[in-house]
């Protein structure tokens, strides 16, 4: 067991489940095409971390799964929202003992291995690190301490989560440290501007 956790909060592959706000522009079968191929690239950069790696499933642990994430543990995401269900996450890992827990999504195309290693180390000094993302939200975030309170009242999906993250933290005069700003695909744009790294 490592000291480190690091948790995957995956979206199940089912058709008109998806990247939902870009299938309204380009149709569920594009939508999942794009899905696929952000979901690839996560993984990819994940397996260089030296971490334990955790998926949780948004509805079901599928039967099978792609060689590149076999030996992971698998968990199904469990509350009725997104910060209820990070929440539980976290605890979930932090009752299992690691010092370190991490998350991210699968929707960041720029994310590489060094922002994750990069927020490993910023826990040696700091009890939490985000990864803000261009959208107001954030694509990563990281803590050596559980703070339930951080998922607690977001406006989640919105341009104001990223803030009202940090406000929380600051109300708790908790330190914080943040990694590179990278962008989220949510909308057609977002993915014209990557789509060619994938070509």
């Amino acid at each position: 067991m490592h000291q480190t956790a690091l948790i995957i909060f995956q979206k199940n592959e089912v058709l008109g489940k998806v990247k939902t706000r870009l299938a309204a522009l380009v149709g569920d079968e594009k939508a999942m095409e794009i899905y696929k191929t952000l979901l690839h690239h996560t993984h990819l950069v994940i397996k260089a971390i030296d971490a334990d790696h955790y998926i949780f499933y948004s509805d079901f642990i599928p039967k099978s799964v792609d060689n590149l994430i076999e030996n992971y543990n698998f968990q199904v995401q469990e509350g009725l929202g997104l910060g209820e269900r990070m929440k539980n996450a976290f605890n979930l890992l932090f009752q299992k003992g690691y010092q370190k827990v991490i998350i991210i999504g699968t929707d960041c195309a720029d994310i590489e291995p060094r922002h994750i290693e990069s927020a490993i180390q910023k826990l040696n000094i700091n009890p939490i690190v985000i990864g803000p993302a261009e959208d107001g939200g954030y694509y990563l975030l990281g803590m050596k301490k559980f703070v339930p309170g951080i998922f607690d009242g977001i406006d989640w999906s919105t341009e104001k989560v990223f803030k009202q993250t940090i406000g929380k933290l600051e109300s708790a005069e908790l330190n914080f440290d943040t990694i590179e700003m990278l962008s989220d695909i949510d909308r057609v744009e977002d993915w014209e501007k990557v789509k060619l790294k994938f070509q």
